[in-house]
């Protein structure tokens, strides 16, 4: 059979993707194929469940103004579809004089961003959170938190109300682009599609590569390690607790994160993954390894990131240093509160000079896309990520 359109990966921007195609081409065909047995396991099932504003992101840039719609539209389909979110806000704490200038200097980027935010003061802040303790805050209250496993599922049974076909436990082989069609094959299986779509996350250079597609870049794992306070504390913040971040550093920092579920998270950090999808403290990979090692933008960021690289790795293996990142903005913590919590991947895309990618980055041929890097809040951006990745297939 020749489809329509061809989607590989389950996971949250793959679904959006088949979604809002089969809402633009009513009664096109489509097939969307995933290697694991279940949709969203890899990043979409280990993120933080954070529905995002926006306020980090430059202004005018794409990444705001997905975030600024993804969040609105989340919440709109999770009202639509019944599922639970809560929208608490979020609290980013400066805890020292250096963060309070960096506050203010976040503070205009959120208002030239559009995005509702309040200063607040060291008294209003211990009125709000008495637990937690800095020299003042920015107030986000558009800040929400949802379940994207669930958002996920509903994806995926709007995709086989409007026709389209998901086959799961089914690993792509091979990747070939015809002049009509481009064929893709399995174990046992092939299928043709006039139109081929590849959101694949953690595997997403690899599939470009298969497909013949000339990339620049690859993609290296980097493992966001949490820790789970127990149950007599999930009341200790009313918010999610966030840093002020540190605008040389490509991550956000340890933060506090209230989950739909009722618990109460600690992380994530950022430390170099020695396997795309091993989520275990010893996973290992020598071909996710050698993969990364012997390609040269790896090293130069490894060169250009030691000292913040050093001190990750050092929380990552030393609990209390991990603790001390978290008692700057929480004191009443202790080692026996971070109990064992699931680790999550992020699929960092690494140029070959060393330059990290931070925006959208996609390899277009006659008939294939490969979203090649869909930056953080991939999640709370999907279905205005879609929108624009349908408006490019169709053109």
């Amino acid at each position: 059979m020749l489809y329509d359109y061809c989607v590989i990966g389950g996971g949250i921007v793959g679904l959006a993707t088949a979604m809002q195609l089969l809402e633009a081409r009513p009664g096109a065909s489509l097939v969307l194929i995933e290697k694991e047995d279940a949709l969203g396991l890899h990043q979409t099932g280990h993120n933080s469940g954070v529905i995002h504003a926006g306020i980090y992101y430059p202004p005018g840039s794409l990444k705001a103004e997905l975030c600024r719609k993804g969040a609105q539209a989340t919440k709109d389909f999770c009202a639509e579809h019944g599922i639970a979110f809560e929208v608490c806000g979020k609290l980013l704490v400066a805890t020292n004089p250096l963060e309070a200038k960096r506050m203010e200097a976040l503070l205009e980027r959120s208002q030239s961003n559009a995005i509702e935010v309040h200063r607040i003061s060291e008294g209003e802040l211990r009125e709000r959170e008495p637990n937690i303790a800095g020299l003042g805050a920015l107030f986000v209250p558009s800040t929400g938190i949802v379940s994207y496993a669930e958002v996920c599922q509903a994806m995926g049974r709007i995709i086989a109300a409007r026709g389209g076909e998901i086959r799961l436990g089914t690993r792509v082989k091979a990747i070939r682009e015809m002049a009509d069609a481009v064929s893709v094959s399995a174990d046992c299986e092939s299928w043709q599609a006039r139109k081929l779509i590849a959101c694949a996350g953690l595997q997403s250079d690899r599939l470009a590569r298969l497909a013949g597609v000339a990339i620049e870049h690859r993609i290296v794992p980097f493992r966001g390690e949490y820790y789970r306070l127990p149950d007599h504390k999930s009341g200790i913040v009313r918010h999610l607790i966030y840093p002020i971040p540190d605008p040389n550093l490509p991550f956000l920092g340890i933060h506090l994160t209230r989950m739909i579920d009722g618990s109460v998270t600690v992380g994530p950090n950022a430390v170099l993954g020695f396997a795309r999808e091993g989520y275990g403290h010893l996973s290992f990979s020598p071909g996710d390894i050698a993969d990364y090692a012997m390609f040269p933008g790896f090293w130069k960021t490894l060169l250009g990131n030691r000292k913040s690289a050093f001190v990750e790795m050092r929380n990552s293996l030393w609990k209390p240093g991990y603790l001390e990142e978290c008692r700057k903005y929480c004191p009443g913590l202790e080692l026996a509160d971070l109990l064992p919590h699931r680790a999550g991947i992020r699929a960092q895309a690494v140029r070959r000079d060393g330059t990290l990618v931070h925006d959208f980055l996609f390899a277009a041929t006659d008939r294939m896309l490969h979203v090649c890097n869909a930056p953080s809040p991939a999640a709370t951006s999907a279905i205005p990520i879609a929108d624009m990745i349908v408006e490019r297939v169709l053109q």
